[in-house]
């Protein structure tokens, strides 16, 4: 499934890899929350294998990207199935399993631990709103629900 990129992100995503030197797959902006409106932030899909490179020594890398761009990022490793990949987009949630439901919608059911599910949703749900999106994008997946 090809994921297509507006002119913001295609430019994140060379800045990602400029900076970092990993391969972005995909990026987006999450909406600013209502607690805090200026809490806007991107969200890159890095390569598969990237994530310890993309992140750095003690986060410099990712830490300078963030200088760069002007906006905190959350890092998502990129899998090539679906329910690895749902897992990543809520990490560092603790999941437990992912099962992907096809009835008349394609739905992932997410069990997380409890004391994460805080985690998994996240300031004002922008991770799981992000991991919505992203699993869409990506598999065609309608909708993530935590169990």
């Amino acid at each position: 499934m090809g994921v297509t990129l507006d002119d913001d992100a295609r430019q994140y995503l060379a800045a990602f890899e400029e900076v970092t030197g990993v391969s972005g797959q995909d990026c987006l902006v999450t909406d600013a929350t209502d607690a805090d409106p200026a809490d806007e932030r991107l969200v890159v899909v890095v390569s598969s294998g990237g994530m310890s490179e993309a992140i750095g020594p003690g986060g410099r890398t990712v830490t300078k990207y963030e200088d760069h761009v002007g906006k905190p990022v959350r890092l998502v490793e990129d899998a090539d199935d679906p329910e690895t990949f749902v897992a990543n987009t809520l990490a560092p949630a603790a999941v437990y399993n992912v099962t992907i439901s096809e009835n008349e919608d394609t739905v992932a059911y997410v069990e997380v631990a409890n004391d994460d599910r805080g985690v998994a949703i996240g300031t004002g749900g922008q991770t799981i709103e992000a991991a919505r999106e992203l699993a869409d994008r990506h598999f065609g997946i309608d909708d993530v629900q935590l169990i």
